[in-house]
């Protein structure tokens, strides 16, 4: 049900194509499926359709149809059915994140110019680290970058830095909703020596590349996270001593900037 609509009896089947992860169970679940369809928007899909929502969430095309037009009444969506005016109503009251992204261009600009690396600034999202900002390296011929709205795997620095010091545990049970077991106790491992060191090291089995993660805190809460990518070679946990010493006091300076 979506808006008071009640679902015809396909809706039935669709209804457990669209289960929950435990930790979501007695929650709303008409608003937790919108959710999951909201969250198909990323980088590549600016907006959606009933094709698109019932391949992706396995839907029948009627059911997706009619989020889509929920979706779109209620302002979440356009007409095209792309991010629609609440949002740049909800945007609006985002202060603090619009704060970050007014002061931390420059600092990430040093940190990258010092450090000759790519730097990243990200939020965390539905499924982990969403890319907001990025200041490309200068020097080079060769440029590792991502692209800003890119949501980030689990295992990426910068997701398990906003996760290890995530207030709401549940947050951080939804993220890991679609983990096995084993690999649930992996990043939980991971997480609690993100929290002991305050560093984060990304895990994503790609040879070559890496990246490093450091938090930046609000008066209370971590805010977001900076990151710094480069090549394995001169970007590793063996021996980066310097640039990890300016990523931190990169992300420290944001974070005393965001206290005052």
């Amino acid at each position: 049900m979506i808006n008071g609509t009640t679902a015809p009896d396909d809706d039935a089947r669709d209804a457990e194509l669209l289960t929950l992860p435990d930790a979501d169970r007695g929650s709303i679940q008409s608003i937790d499926r919108a959710a999951l369809v909201l969250g198909l928007l990323d980088q590549h899909t600016r907006t959606l359709s009933p094709a698109l929502v019932a391949e992706r969430l396995g839907l029948n095309r009627t059911t997706a149809h009619r989020y889509l037009q929920s979706l779109q009444s209620s302002g979440f969506l356009d007409a095209g059915y792309g991010l629609g005016p609440l949002f740049d109503q909800l945007s609006a009251l985002i202060s603090g994140r619009q704060q970050i992204l007014d002061l931390a261009p420059g600092i990430m600009r040093q940190l990258s110019d010092a450090t000759g690396l790519t730097a990243v600034l990200s939020f965390l999202g539905r499924g982990g680290a969403v890319v907001t900002l990025v200041e490309e390296a200068n020097v080079g011929t060769i440029i590792l970058t991502v692209r800003v709205g890119t949501v980030l795997e689990v295992r990426a620095a910068q997701s398990r830095m906003l996760l290890a010091f995530q207030s709401d545990p549940g947050v951080v049970a939804r993220v890991h909703g679609e983990l096995s077991p084993e690999e649930r106790r992996t990043e939980t491992a991971a997480l609690a020596r993100v929290r002991r060191e305050r560093i984060a090291w990304a895990d994503l089995g790609r040879i070559g590349l890496a990246s490093v993660a450091a938090p930046v805190f609000g008066s209370r809460d971590i805010q977001a996270a900076m990151a710094l990518l480069g090549t394995s070679p001169v970007l590793s946990p063996d021996d980066v001593a310097d640039r990890v010493t300016l990523l931190r006091d990169a992300a420290d300076r944001l974070s005393a900037l965001l206290a005052t």
